[in-house]
């Protein structure tokens, strides 16, 4: 009998139904398979929600449980996204800002598997060389090492050992079986000497080095001959490599030395352990240099108590290896000469290495080579070709990382993926967005599905599919309020974005640019701090200072790593800068003129405002002690003797004993990511039961905790301090944002704003030097509007504001800008022009000039249309 079942066809996409989490309405949506979708909308209108929390938390829920039953009894408590269904998803890989938990040790080399090829490429083909003499090595004759050892002063007790494990784990029983069945009676374990019938138990877990004592003798004339076959024996026993412990006369010191038919220098006959993978690993005991224990930099105590001075290693120079593994050597370059070099100039390095070099070793170099080079192309093509590899993870933005790990699933070949990607051309200049546009599409063409949380207008342009959320932040949005092609959202009337695609509307360019005094200039002279070519900066005081540039092209290392410093050096404790004019013979400068002229510096990064679930918002701009005193103030907490600290999550007295206040509790997974999963008798809430008895205003602490600052607003609309704080962040856009938001979950672009909006909510005097770094992180075109709108306000209060960004939308608003280039790494480090924006684009060989034409051509007429549409 046939079956009437109907065998539906394959899902052609991914369908989410009803999805609740976070502010998301009831959301339906789909996400083609194979193409590029991107989501938009203003900052907290639910992208991260429908992207992160609800699509790729659903991907990774499905994934654990097909994990084992000894993962998932963890994993159970993790909370399923608050969606009816979701039909069609792909395996999902999130590649996002947040440094998670990158090692202190990793670097981009380590990262994307470049470092274990290039530790295969050296340990295969590599030149070693004597770090005595500087000669390289050669292989040394049996007899060699022979007359060597007859050598040796008389009546010297000697020890002749075969090494037959060498840092492996494990508990090696069969290996000591070994050397008894040999007749022998006694082997070195991990150093020390034991005799067969007293071995240590070994833990299986371990790194151990077994060696077998083939011989113990005095060297005496007549042991000549004895000495000769047993350290033949050791030679054979051990491959080719034997270790000979001597004893001089009279000494009671032991000395230790290698000897090997394998590598040994021709000069002074001093021997080598054979190359190895790890031998070039600052991660490994065997690799690792022993002074700095593979970190490039030693610490010393300072001068005060508790100080620490680091500077870099003097033994390995800063390399992180050994001093055998920098002495070996591949076309004249050691491992870290390479590792230090910018992607760029290794492409064509290593391009014809195979070519170079001899003939016997191009068959295990060229493969090697291939798959270096085919790595090293990828981080080329997402705009990092200015990157070292030896460059730390830890010391890369949010964009940076994000784009090292694209690269990585680039070369990784994966088909059948959904990627959830989280604004990744944050830090990339626009002439560098087009190379990460086709980065981004090779993923679709390999039958991938892309989904991009994004805000710039060239990545939705060349996205299939847009996705514009909205039409507010927080309770205001959490819609699909347009969706469609290009072009479909640019005409729909009901998108929040379209306007600014379709060039009916654009982020407000100041009309009335302001001058520079003439008297009112910071000067930074002869500047060489990392790619910076002996450059002199001038900073006018009182203006919107943009820093503009490719990336790599040395704005950080002008402003966040030579100007902030010099600056920091000048100001007192209490922020009145000294009366002295100037420094002279700084780090990486030569001098600072005017600096006395800024009274007080605050530099608002990217960095969390806190390092775990117990910061938030709240504590951070000083919120939560305000709300304190309020509830203590309350009659039900004078009743209970409740005193302001009762209602701090960090004091023991009221918070929830289960959790110590974090709303959440600590699962450590062994092998995978700790979790927080939420605290089963708090709820989350923080608070024990007596505390969250306490009112105001019918809302207990956690209530308030549970506000967006919009709301809050609203309930504080009386209380000036706090309803002056809340209006600092709602001027700023983050009115969506809850008061109790773990700093965790916060974005760079969003801490970096709170920061903000913290210090509009201080007394303003003027002559403050604000520092930002990308401060559009996370903005629609609407957001940029108002972030605009605040930072000319600090500048009409008589203020300096500098930014260092890649928005044309900022960059036109700017009374005055400093473009570096022309490229990046070695070949930027220049100022190209400086002065307004207009003069900016008349310079020849800017290449934001290039790109900032147009846009103030299209801002003009946008201005233009919108006058006219308002007449």
């Amino acid at each position: 009998m046939i079956s009437d079942t109907v065998i539906p066809a394959a899902v052609s996409s991914i369908r989410i139904r009803g999805a609740r989490e976070h502010n998301l309405c009831d959301v339906d949506v789909d996400f083609p398979h194979g193409q590029v979708t991107v989501i938009t909308g203003v900052s907290g209108s639910g992208k991260s929600s429908l992207a992160f929390d609800t699509l790729f938390a659903e991907g990774q829920r499905q994934y654990i449980e097909s994990l084992s039953a000894y993962a998932r009894q963890f994993l159970d408590q993790i909370p399923r996204p608050d969606v009816d269904h979701v039909d069609g998803l792909q395996p999902t890989l999130c590649i996002d800002q947040q440094a998670g938990a990158t090692h202190p040790r990793s670097t981009v080399a380590t990262i994307t598997e470049i470092y274990d090829y290039l530790r295969l490429l050296y340990a295969r083909v590599g030149i070693p060389h004597c770090t005595g003499c500087g000669v390289a090595i050669a292989q040394q004759s049996v007899d060699q090492i022979v007359a060597a050892l007859q050598a040796i002063p008389q009546d010297t007790k000697l020890v002749l050992l075969a090494p037959l494990v060498r840092g492996r784990r494990g508990a090696h029983r069969e290996v000591f079986e070994q050397i008894r069945s040999k007749g022998w009676l006694r082997a070195r374990v991990d150093g020390e000497i034991h005799s067969l019938d007293e071995l240590p138990e070994l833990a299986s877990r371990k790194l151990h080095t077994i060696e077998a004592v083939v011989d113990r003798l005095v060297s005496r004339p007549g042991n000549h001959d004895r000495l000769s076959e047993s350290a033949r024996l050791a030679l054979q026993t051990g491959g080719g490599v034997m270790t000979v412990l001597t004893q001089p006369a009279g000494d009671p010191t032991w000395g230790e030395r290698l000897l090997s038919t394998l590598n040994a220098c021709p000069g002074c006959g001093q021997s080598f352990q054979e190359l190895e993978p790890r031998t070039f690993s600052f991660n490994s005991p065997y690799g690792a240099c022993p002074t700095c224990d593979g970190l490039g930099a030693v610490e010393s105590s300072g001068k005060s108590a508790g100080e620490a001075m680091s500077g870099t290693c003097p033994d390995c120079d800063g390399g992180r290896l050994r001093r055998e593994a920098l002495a070996v050597t591949l076309l004249d370059r050691n491992i870290v000469s390479v590792v230090a070099t910018p992607v760029g100039d290794l492409l064509d390095w290593f391009a014809d290495l195979p070519e170079r070099v001899d003939d016997s070793k191009r068959p295990v170099a060229s493969p090697i080579a291939s798959e270096i080079l085919h790595r090293l192309r990828f981080l080329e093509s997402v705009g990092l070709h200015y990157l070292t590899l030896d460059r730390s993870a830890v010391s890369l933005s949010g964009g940076e990382l994000q784009r090292v790990r694209l690269a990585t699933s680039l070369g990784s070949g994966l088909v059948g993926v959904c990627y959830v990607l989280d604004e990744p051309s944050i830090g990339l200049h626009p002439s560098d967005n087009q190379r990460l546009i086709d980065s981004i599409r090779q993923l679709c063409d390999r039958g991938n599905t892309v989904v991009v949380v994004e805000h710039d207008a060239a990545m939705m342009s060349a996205a299939d599919r847009l996705i514009d959320m909205g039409p507010g932040p927080g309770p205001k949005g959490g819609r699909v309020i347009a969706q469609g092609t290009f072009d479909e959202v640019a005409a729909d009337p009901r998108s929040v974005t379209g306007p600014y695609l379709s060039g009916r509307l654009s982020v407000a360019a100041t009309s009335a640019r302001r001058q520079p005094s003439e008297d009112a200039w910071l000067e930074l002279c002869d500047v060489t701090t990392h790619n910076l070519k002996s450059v002199t900066a001038r900073f006018p005081l009182g203006l919107l200072v943009g820093i503009t540039g490719v990336s790599g092209s040395g704005k950080s290392s002008l402003v966040n790593d030579t100007l902030v410093p010099a600056l920091e050096s000048l100001l007192t404790r209490g922020g009145v800068a000294e009366s002295k004019p100037r420094v002279v013979s700084g780090n990486g400068f030569l001098s600072l003129v005017g600096g006395e002229r800024v009274e007080k510096l605050i530099r608002i990064d990217q960095r969390p405002i806190g390092r775990g679930p117990r910061s938030c918002p709240a504590t951070y701009c000083g919120l939560l002690d305000e709300i304190r005193k309020l509830f203590a103030a309350t009659r039900e907490a004078k009743q209970r003797g409740f005193k302001s600290n009762r209602f701090s999550f960090n004091a023991a007295t009221g918070r929830c004993e289960a959790c110590g206040g974090q709303g959440v509790q600590k699962i450590e997974m062994n092998f995978l990511s700790d979790l927080f999963v939420t605290c089963g008798r708090c709820n989350g809430k923080r608070y024990n039961r007596q505390t969250l008895m306490v009112r105001f205003k019918g809302h207990s602490i956690a209530d308030v905790l549970e506000m967006t600052v919009d709301e809050a607003a609203e309930l504080f609309a009386g209380f000036a301090k706090i309803h002056s704080l809340l209006g600092s962040l709602q001027a700023i856009g983050l009115g969506y944002l809850k008061l109790g938001q773990p700093s965790t979950t916060l974005s760079g672009g969003e801490a970096q704003r709170i920061k903000l909006g913290t210090e509009l909510a201080r007394p303003q005097r003027g002559h403050t030097l604000y520092v930002l770094d990308e401060p559009t992180t996370g903005l629609h075109f609407a957001d940029i509007t108002r972030l605009l709108g605040v930072l000319h306000g600090l500048v009409a209060q008589g203020n300096t504001v500098i930014v260092i960004e890649h928005s044309l939308d900022v960059i036109a608003a700017c009374d005055w800008l400093i473009d570096l280039g022309p490229t990046g790494g070695r070949e930027g480090g220049r100022i190209l022009a400086a002065g307004s924006p207009e003069k900016v684009v008349a310079t020849p060989g800017s290449r934001t000039g290039e790109f900032l034409r147009p846009h103030l051509a299209s801002v003009s007429s946008a201005t233009l249309t919108s006058d006219a549409t308002n007449r």
